[in-house]
């Protein structure tokens, strides 16, 4: 941990600060957290705190590169504000859901993923979910009008409030895997270089011993 950054008065105590107030990724990262009692310590209190920050990146990123941006920006942007407002705040998380395209065969694909990125304040690590295929009438007017997602999957669906609810993963996967989900597997994976920082050393180690 940075040790600008102000430390909880509560050693039991574990303060994660989401760059979101939006329900499905608090709820995700809340049940990712209680999936890592091997990080925090037995016993310890997990305490989730939303703050909304700006990601920097377009409402529906168009590639890769520019949702693990979004996400990288809005950690960064909660160590800024943890700094500033001398918050105890142990972890930092941006999540971002967003597009990503290739050819295969010929065609266009586009599929939704969605990413994290978790800092301690000094290092950080990206995860990522797996990846579901737009529909072409839906990737057209995302990928090609311009379209926010969140906007366009509420008419595509013919409901209202998808974003807030199971997402576009729930409306495209059957609910078999909702927003909440996608995120929950994107910050587990995230959190990987710190619950198993044994693996991520060795294979540093090995790295530079080539």
């Amino acid at each position: 941990m940075d040790s600008s950054l102000p430390q909880t008065n509560n050693p039991r105590v574990v303060v994660i600060a989401v760059g979101s107030t939006r329900k499905p990724k608090l709820a995700a990262v809340r049940e990712a957290a209680d999936s890592l009692a091997c990080l925090f310590g037995a016993g310890c209190a997990i305490e989730i705190v939303g703050v909304e920050v700006e990601s920097g990146v377009n409402h529906t990123p168009l590639s890769r590169e520019e949702s693990m941006r979004g996400a990288r920006l809005r950690a960064d942007a909660l160590i800024e504000t943890a700094q500033r407002e001398r918050e105890p705040w142990n972890y930092f998380v941006g999540l971002e859901g967003g597009l990503d395209f290739t050819e295969e065969n010929g065609e266009r694909r586009i599929f939704l993923e969605s990413w994290a990125y978790v800092s301690d304040g000094t290092r950080g690590h990206f995860g990522r979910s797996g990846a579901v295929e737009l529909p072409e009438t839906l990737a057209q007017e995302v990928f090609g009008q311009g379209i926010e997602l969140g906007v366009a999957i509420d008419r595509f669906a013919g409901e209202a409030g998808i974003r807030d609810a199971q997402g576009a993963w729930g409306v495209l996967s059957a609910n078999r895997i909702t927003r909440q989900e996608a995120f929950r597997v994107a910050l587990i994976a995230a959190f990987a270089p710190f619950y198993n920082e044994v693996v991520y050393r060795r294979s540093a180690r090995r790295a530079s011993s080539l």
